[in-house]
């Protein structure tokens, strides 16, 4: 699997996202069905925008591309994409993207000019339009003096090679110093790592064309073999509060903005609340209800995860019946129908990754787990050997496959503040300041009591008096 990376002149956005995420979903789920994944993502760490940011600061490109890939690995891990098997760079692959235009060039699909090596669309045309359905005739110049100020025989033709300019970072070829043009980058990656076909590529809605279909023509053309791909993929667009994202709109959000607040699985399971090929807009109200649902899920899991822990004491535990959903008897039928509502998330994802639906069914499954845990119609043993069963249902796939699960100790204090690791590590001295805090309130010592009462606003400490004493939590 390839899926067309970042380019990193600026800080990760939503549109990264939601890319990255869904695909994520895609090798998480092909995994779990059993496949063996090798997945490769890019970088395109020379590029326009790249040279642009790095002549503004006065500093070497990849200075700013390796900074804003560091952002990138930070943010992604904070939102449970799992790493790709390689992330090659384009300024790694120059001699390969240099082998592959001169084949190109060989087979008469490429041609040169002053400025650059550009691709003959004309050589191959029945390829126009794979992915969009787009004609030669359909898709016009851009521009009246393009041809002019270019070597281009054709307004359809693209580079592959640019020939260089003052104050641009350039490398030997065979036709002059330049750099590889966009489209190339890719096709020398994927062939790099996969050979002359793969199973899947993937990317934003907006790399179908002209990027993907760039691709296809000068891999097919290079090797001869055909297709290149077996499925492309392509995620919709991110909209934010009905408008396209845009700087210019003031509407643009990056990762690390969405982070100031709210937490980074709040933000995963939001995007995944959609299917990946439509478009999604990105409300407050939208982040608000992923709060709300995420929260529930993970309050569910503490619950059994608490359950487990308590009957931990019961061991040996009875093994539990054979589900049933259609059974008279209470647990066959509710361990019946937890296992239909995973069978349900596990058909919604094999048709086209219906993340929207599989969440649906996990919901469903939580509400199911935690009437089964609190019911009276079960004993104690029962109860216990449930809620283990409970508890590798929810992580295998909440957690392994959607990616949308907290650490088991944060579910627990979720589900029971008073299990919060924080809590748990200052208990101790927070209670003992309370005990002082009383003696001193009992002797009308107020100046004392005030004083205690700072020291646990310092550390974190919000203290309500009440009728049966005081309660204190932790402030957020």
């Amino acid at each position: 699997m390839y899926v067309c990376g970042i380019t990193p002149y600026s800080p990760s956005h939503l549109g990264h996202a939601r890319c990255y995420i869904a695909f994520d979903l895609l090798h998480r789920w092909l995994e779990a069905s059993g496949y063996d994944v090798d997945y490769v993502q890019n970088f395109t760490d020379i590029d326009d925008k790249i040279i642009r940011a790095a002549n503004e600061e006065g500093i070497d490109f990849l200075e700013v591309a390796n900074r804003n890939i560091a952002d990138y690995y930070e943010v992604m891990d904070a939102l449970g994409v799992l790493r790709a098997d390689h992330y090659p760079r384009v300024t790694e692959h120059l001699e390969g993207i240099i082998s592959m235009i001169e084949k190109l060039i060989e087979k008469g699909h490429a041609y040169t000019a002053e400025d650059g090596v550009w691709f003959s669309v004309a050589s191959a045309p029945e390829k126009f339009g794979t992915l969009t359905g787009n004609t030669l005739d359909a898709v016009q110049a851009g521009g009246s003096g393009r041809l002019i100020e270019s070597g281009k025989k054709d307004h359809h033709d693209f580079a592959l090679w640019k020939a260089a300019k003052p104050d641009e970072p350039a490398w030997d070829s065979p036709w002059g110093h330049g750099r590889p043009g966009w489209h190339i980058e890719c096709s020398a990656m994927s062939l790099h790592h996969f050979g002359e076909s793969f199973d899947i590529h993937g990317g934003g809605f907006d790399l179908r064309f002209p990027h993907h279909e760039a691709e296809i023509f000068q891999s097919e053309c290079c090797t001869g073999r055909e297709p290149l791909v077996g499925v492309w993929m392509h995620n919709g667009f991110v909209r934010v509060d009905g408008e396209k994202m845009s700087k210019s709109l003031g509407n643009f959000w990056t990762v690390r903005d969405a982070f100031d607040n709210f937490d980074p699985l709040v933000l995963r399971y939001a995007l995944l609340n959609a299917h990946y090929r439509n478009p999604i807009d990105v409300s407050e109200q939208l982040l608000e209800d992923a709060k709300t649902n995420q929260r529930r899920l993970a309050e569910g899991y503490g619950q059994a995860l608490i359950a487990k822990e308590e009957g931990d004491a019961l061991e040996p535990l009875p093994p539990l019946p054979t589900p049933d959903s259609t059974s008279d008897a209470y647990l066959p039928k509710r361990l019946g129908i937890i296992e239909s509502l995973a069978e349900e998330a596990a058909r919604a994802l094999d048709d086209d990754l219906n993340s929207r639906i599989a969440l649906a069914k996990v919901q469903a499954g939580i509400r199911s787990i935690d009437e089964t845990l609190e019911s009276n119609q079960i004993d104690e043993h029962d109860t216990a050997s449930f809620a283990k069963y409970a508890v590798d249902w929810i992580e295998e796939i909440a957690g392994e496959i959607l990616g949308v699960l907290p650490e088991p100790a944060i579910a627990k204090a979720i589900r029971d503040p008073r299990l919060d690791p924080k809590r748990i590590a200052v208990k101790e001295e927070v209670e003992a300041l309370l005990a002082r805090r009383s003696i001193a309130r009992h002797a009308k010592d107020w100046a004392a009591a005030d004083e205690i009462r700072d020291r646990l606003n310092e550390m974190g400490i919000i203290v309500k008096d009440t009728s049966e004493g005081a309660v204190w939590s932790i402030r957020d």
